[in-house]
């Protein structure tokens, strides 16, 4: 038999290989020979640099000092048993001098006392004071000191950097056990179907009998999807508040590192903390980050480090046994890009899609958010879940909070209706400018542009209603005419569409119909319209030309996004001109439909202008009222809904208006339907 090579020796499977210590700078053996040096030269010049401090001392002769006390220029003597005296001059001087030992009698004290000499005397010493030697020895042991903790210093750091080498195989989870977060599921306005399918999980954890005696199990793992600011991870805090079991929260980023396998070693860590704390709930926030399509065909060797976290993943949740009591818990709003293996049932059972609130539960997550704040009777909450389709749970929450700011902007503590209005503006328009921006020729302009749509609209049977219109700049934006629905829309007829094509185009036909030519004012509603249109054609099937054929856009489901290249259009150029030629001609007929209305109400089409140019901003009743009608109420747009079409779903149809460039007035009407990736 053939000798098998024998594979090298290293760390295995997927954990790193520990690094070598790392070395150290040739300069650090030069601090001691520094520190030598330095102490050296503190010895030497140290005492010089004591006695340089002190006062010029006179050395005098003994028979010096004796005349000098005769002539009674000596104030005092201090004489010490080893001759040595010093003491203080009449001038003040200090001076020193050796008395000889065998004249140091009573003859020379008499001598001195005649001579009114103050004499003292004391032992000689022996060693300077305490306060010296302390600052001595400070000044010598300082530079070692110095050294010492440099070089502990960086001994530590190079510590640090390997301690967090080794450790980098550790899940950085937050688990919340005998500390849980106190949000609950009341504190979660609407979503019950939600709340319901979650609760499940927690009601297993805390009382599993119930569910054995069935013969049912846990779900291993539940996915929260839906668009950004529904509430995914409030769910999940809400689920951490409620269970009475351990809660591990980690985010899917925490997983990716540069060392190759620390992701795999961290899913390993975390469901090994899991199993010690059984019954227990792991939260994974953004799992698409971990979690993406691997590699397809093609793909000889499979080595990236996502890809080895994502079967770590797969293995743990396969691998764990039932009875342990964990569940995963998951929230991504890019579902689309996740491995199939991941959503298969067995690792995660249940998607539990969260979507966009409806109007009941916007009021009731506005009733949450204005808790604690002061309300005016005219703000009524019902009224601003009207007027915010389209808003996620953190939308209204920030809406709230920008009209508390405009209150106290105008010095008030109670927040108003028109606060909710000047919020909602501020967030999907931007900050209001003043009219005066403008000058006077462009701020007519404006004026017969905005009442071009609110008159298309409000002549038009099928369209939303109008809310307000206004030529007050803001953002973007030159002026604004807002369609609000009276009732919550999920499919959408062929005559509503068109006639919102024709409400896109009002305001150029407005413009036309007054100054018999065009502006760039038109050109967002001309880039909003041409989009409304392609996908009329394109993905909805309602072009006698193509017939029934869709040809859906990419992109993500919940976070938009563009669709293919031009180069991977599913059809052929034929196809294509024939799209260009539907679009165009659905774009031409709007703008003849609204020229038409328009000509015909150009009374009220010059009255409605003037009256913008005189009070800025008008509301949707004073419209309709121009025009001799009544203002549709909820039965009415009921009523306008043909359920004999069958459309996708779109978002919201008062989403923010797209912005024009600064120079050209701007209109918000109801952005393009889109069907949503099966």
């Amino acid at each position: 038999m053939a000798e098998r090579p024998t594979p090298p020796a290293g760390p295995r499977g997927d954990r790193p290989a520990p690094p070598p210590p790392p070395k150290l700078p040739w300069w650090r053996h030069l601090l001691w020979l520094l520190a030598l040096a330095v102490m050296a030269v503190v010895w030497v010049v140290l005492p010089a640099v004591h006695h340089s401090g002190q006062p010029a001392v006179t050395t005098l002769s003994y028979s010096q000092f004796l005349s000098d006390a005769d002539a009674h220029r000596v104030k005092d003597v201090t004489i010490q048993t080893s001759g040595k005296a010093d003491g203080t001059l009449s001038d003040g001087h200090k001076y020193t001098t050796t008395v000889p030992v065998q004249l140091a009698g009573s003859a020379l004290l008499d001598r001195l006392a005649t001579d009114h000499v103050k004499v003292s005397a004391e032992a000689p010493s022996t060693s300077p004071s305490a306060g010296a030697q302390i600052f001595t020895w400070i000044l010598i042991l300082a530079p070692f000191l110095v050294v010492v903790w440099f070089w502990r210093r960086i001994a530590r750091g190079a510590a640090g950097q390997m301690s967090g080498v080794m450790g980098v195989g550790k899940a950085k989870a937050k688990v919340f056990d005998t500390e849980r977060p106190s949000t609950t599921f009341a504190d979660v306005a609407g979503y019950e179907g939600v709340k319901s399918e979650i609760v499940e999980v927690v009601d297993f954890l805390s009382q599993p009998e119930r569910y054995r005696r069935a013969g049912a199990t846990a779900p291993r793992g539940v996915l929260m999807v839906g668009p950004p600011g529904t509430g995914k991870t409030l769910l999940a805090r809400a689920v951490a508040g409620e269970a009475g079991v351990p809660f591990l929260s980690v985010v899917g980023s925490s997983f990716v590192e540069m060392f190759v396998g620390v992701g795999a070693a961290r899913v390993r860590d975390l469901f090994a903390e899991a199993r010690k704390r059984a019954p227990a709930i792991v939260f994974v926030d953004e799992i698409d980050a971990l979690g993406g399509r691997r590699g397809g065909t093609g793909a000889q060797v499979s080595n990236d480090e996502r890809e080895q976290t994502l079967n770590q993943l797969l293995s743990e949740m396969d691998g764990f046994d039932p009875a342990e009591g964990i569940v995963v818990l998951a929230a991504t709003n890019r579902p689309e890009i996740l491995d199939p293996a991941l959503l298969r049932p067995g690792r995660f059972d249940r998607q539990v899609v969260i979507p966009l609130p409806t109007l009941a539960e916007r009021a009731a997550i506005l009733s949450v958010h204005c808790h604690g704040k002061h309300l005016a009777p005219d703000a009524d909450l019902q009224v601003v879940a009207r007027g915010t389709p389209g808003f996620s749970g953190a939308d209204l929450a920030n809406l709230a909070n920008e009209a508390a700011i405009a209150a106290v902007r105008d010095g008030r503590h109670v927040i108003s209706a028109a606060d909710f209005d000047a919020a909602r503006d501020r967030i999907l328009l931007g900050r209001r400018e003043g009219s005066n921006v403008l000058l006077p020729a462009e701020k007519r302009a404006v004026a017969v542009h905005e009442a071009g749509h609110a008159l298309v609209a409000a002549l038009s049977e099928h369209a939303d209603p109008v809310a307000k219109v206004t030529i007050l700049p803001a953002g973007q934006a030159l002026g604004v005419t807002e369609q609000l629905p009276l009732v919550e829309r999920h499919l959408y007829n062929e005559d509503y569409l068109n006639e919102t094509l024709a409400v896109r185009l009002g305001g150029r036909a407005a413009e036309l119909v007054t100054f018999e030519q065009g502006s760039t004012g038109a050109a967002n509603d001309l880039a909003s319209a041409t989009e409304l249109a392609t996908k009329m054609v394109r993905e909805f099937g309602l072009s006698p030309a193509l017939g029934p054929v869709g040809y859906p856009q990419g992109g993500s489901v919940y976070l938009g996004g563009g669709g293919a290249p031009l180069s991977s259009r599913p059809f052929a150029e034929a196809t294509q001109a024939a799209i260009d030629a539907e679009v165009a001609r659905l774009v031409r007929e709007a703008e003849e439909r609204a020229t038409s209305l328009l000509t015909g109400h150009g009374e009220e089409l010059e009255r409605l202008s003037g009256l913008l140019l005189e009070h800025e901003t008008l509301d949707g009743a004073v419209v309709y009222d121009l025009v001799g009608r009544k203002a549709p109420d909820e039965h009415a747009q009921g009523a306008t809904m043909g359920p004999h079409r069958r459309a996708p779903v779109p978002p919201s149809p008062t989403a923010p208006p797209s912005p024009s460039p600064p120079s050209a007035p701007s209109s918000s009407a109801p952005p393009s339907p889109s069907s949503p990736a099966g």
